[in-house]
C-alpha cells in the first residue's frame, strides 16, 4: 500500500492526521523552538542544495527552472527519497517553512515521491 503524502507549513496547527511529520528544509524555521515543532525527523539532506535555494530565492519567475533543477538533485538522492517514504505508517506530512504555499520545495518533493515511489 502506498502511503499518503501531505504537505504543511511548520507554522500551521498540528493535527493527529498529519501522521509522521518530516521537516524537509535545510535551515531550521525562524521563530520555532525545536521542542514546539512536533516533528518526527528532520531530513535537511533532501532539501534543495544551498546554491539552488539561494538562486531560487522564492522568486515565482524562476519556478519552472527551480522545479527542473531540484528534480535533477532528487534523482541523485534516491536512497534518501526511499528512506523518507519508509518512515511512519500510512501518512507522511512534509513540513516546510516557506510563505508561498504553491512555489516551494515541498510541492516538488511531494509530486516526485508520488511519481517515483
Amino acid at each position: 500500500m502506498k502511503k499518503k503524502i501531505e504537505i504543511k507549513r511548520i507554522y500551521d496547527k498540528t493535527d493527529p492526521k498529519d501522521g509522521t511529520r518530516i521537516l524537509i528544509d535545510r535551515l531550521w524555521p525562524r521563530g520555532i523552538k525545536k521542542e514546539d515543532a512536533r516533528i518526527d525527523s528532520w531530513m535537511k539532506e533532501i532539501a534543495p542544495s544551498d546554491s539552488l535555494r539561494k538562486w531560487f530565492n522564492h522568486d515565482p519567475e524562476k519556478w519552472n527552472g527551480f522545479k527542473k533543477k531540484y528534480r535533477t538533485e532528487l534523482n541523485k538522492k534516491k536512497e534518501l527519497c526511499e528512506e523518507l517514504t519508509k518512515k511512519g505508517k500510512s501518512v507522511i506530512t512534509l513540513i516546510y517553512a516557506a510563505k508561498d504555499e504553491e512555489h516551494n520545495n515541498a510541492v516538488i518533493l511531494k509530486k516526485y515521491l508520488e511519481d517515483n515511489y
